[in-house]
């Protein structure tokens, strides 16, 4: 069941979701060569409970970790460690926090250093994704308009997107419905109604759309090696058009 979320509610998510992007551009002012992504973690759960938050991830079907931090072919799900990034990577953080019952959720990849043209034009083409998906996340548009626009444009510029995880609903809970793939057809799917909160990350590969699972049950890597970039906001359906809340 779609939960649509009453004007008070989607008030106190707009305030978890500007949380957790505010502290993932703490961490993005952090990284640079040399960084681990077990020193990032430590420095974003002191932050977390400074702030009077919990984190999202951590526990929740046993992550071991408050951020996810996927490096280069890794998509998502990353656990931090003790390898250090280095010039030319990389490194997609995922983090979530709840505030007063209410989850915020948000997602960058950030560059290590200076990166190539090619990797820089992955990671302009996945935000331009992630912008042509949300301005389809409007009143009598349905849910396969969003995944379509965010499909042809990844494709358009010769990447793939991945299948086997998919953007979602989110309000009380981390992960509730509708699923969000970034693939589908426009005009299919749930009708958008005011009030929906949809938390729309496209996952976006160099290569092709295959992904593995590592033997640590989280971290997904590209089936190819190709990098994998990966960005996602929380909006908001709203009279006014696509309301971001991650901003």
């Amino acid at each position: 069941m779609i939960i649509c979320k009453s004007p008070a509610e989607i008030e106190k998510l707009r305030r978890s979701g500007r949380l957790a992007r505010a502290l993932l551009e703490e961490l993005r002012e952090r990284i640079k060569p040399g960084v681990s992504t077990l020193g990032l973690e430590k420095y974003i759960e002191r932050r977390i409970a400074q702030l009077g938050a919990r984190a999202a991830f951590k526990g929740y079907r046993g992550y071991p970790c408050c951020l996810c931090a996927s490096v280069n072919d890794e998509v998502i799900h990353g656990i931090p460690s003790e390898r250090r990034v280095k010039e030319g990577d990389i490194l997609s953080l995922d983090m979530g926090v709840v505030l007063d019952g209410y989850f915020g959720d948000s997602a960058i990849t950030v560059p290590v250093g200076g990166i190539s043209e090619s990797t820089q034009r992955l990671l302009r083409v996945t935000q331009e994704a992630l912008g042509l998906g949300i301005e389809q996340a409007r009143l009598g548009n349905r849910l396969g308009d969003i995944s379509a626009a965010v499909q042809r444009h990844v494709e358009e510029n010769g990447y793939s997107v991945v299948r086997e995880f998919v953007g979602h609903g989110i309000g009380r809970q981390l992960h509730e419905e509708p699923q969000i793939p970034n693939f589908g057809k426009p005009g299919h799917g749930p009708a958008l109604k005011q009030g929906m909160v949809l938390a729309i990350e496209p996952m976006v590969n160099a290569g092709g759309p295959a992904v593995r699972v590592l033997a640590d049950n989280w971290t997904a890597v590209t089936a190819d090696g190709a990098w994998s970039a990966h960005f996602e906001h929380m909006v908001a359906v709203s009279r006014n058009g696509p309301d971001i809340l991650t901003m």
